[in-house]
């Protein structure tokens, strides 16, 4: 027996081989609680992100982990139809018109129509009553500008190249009208009295205000969802 450097009480002297498995045992036994601890440390913050994830307050998106992928915007496509009809009501042909970043996109398919070289237009109001179309109005126009692709004052946003029908009056085509669409706004197709596509007995020169020198209206096609 030794004395107790604290005087408090009797120190037990252990042989030599015994001391040292029990100070291996405690650096063992040290170790495994440290290890444990740390264990379940990373539990408790991970359980408190996760909670604190799920059970975000209302308004307040959760925390993410920087690995979602960002939501695509304008993803649906706005589209619009027009079913052409000629001066006796008879159906010739179907457009389909598509949003674009830059304007609308004019999808025409004709068959049964009169062959040659024809105006195609977009004209300001949705009805097409036959036999004249008159009640279509003029060209779609919202900047108030003179008529013709052609005109340096030019031109109406419902002015389109010409199309050229073969003898058989089949046709595709795509023409693209810039600066219009298909949303909301002073240049949409599709406002309070609508708009419509027209095809004319002659072609569009151009450069001549109001209409090109086109000739008469001979098919039109209310353009409407």
């Amino acid at each position: 027996m030794l004395d107790d450097p604290t005087g408090t009480s009797p120190a037990t002297v252990l042989p030599e081989g015994e001391t040292i498995m029990l100070e291996g045992y405690c650096t063992m036994t040290h170790k495994l609680i440290t290890a444990t601890m740390m264990a379940t440390w990373c539990l408790v913050l991970g359980a408190g992100a996760y909670a604190q994830q799920k059970e975000a307050p209302a308004g307040q998106k959760p925390a993410t982990t920087g690995t979602e992928k960002p939501a695509t915007a304008g993803t649906a496509k706005a589209e619009a139809r027009a079913e052409m009809k000629d001066r006796d009501g008879k159906t010739i042909g179907r457009a389909t018109l598509s949003e674009t970043p830059h304007g609308v996109l004019i999808d025409l398919q004709l068959e049964g129509a009169q062959a040659g070289e024809r105006a195609f237009h977009i004209h300001q109001v949705g009805r097409c009553e036959g036999p004249a179309f008159e009640s279509a109005g003029g060209h779609f126009n919202p900047a108030s500008a003179q008529h013709g692709l052609m005109n340096a004052k030019g031109p109406h946003a419902g002015d389109l190249p010409n199309i050229h029908v073969p003898k058989d009056g089949r046709l595709t085509v795509e023409a693209f009208a810039r600066g219009v669409t298909l949303q909301s706004g002073s240049n949409s197709l599709l406002d309070a009295d609508g708009s419509a596509l027209m095809l004319h007995a002659k072609p569009d020169d151009h450069r001549t205000d109001p209409s090109g020198a086109a000739g008469d209206r001979i098919a039109c096609g209310v353009i409407q969802k």
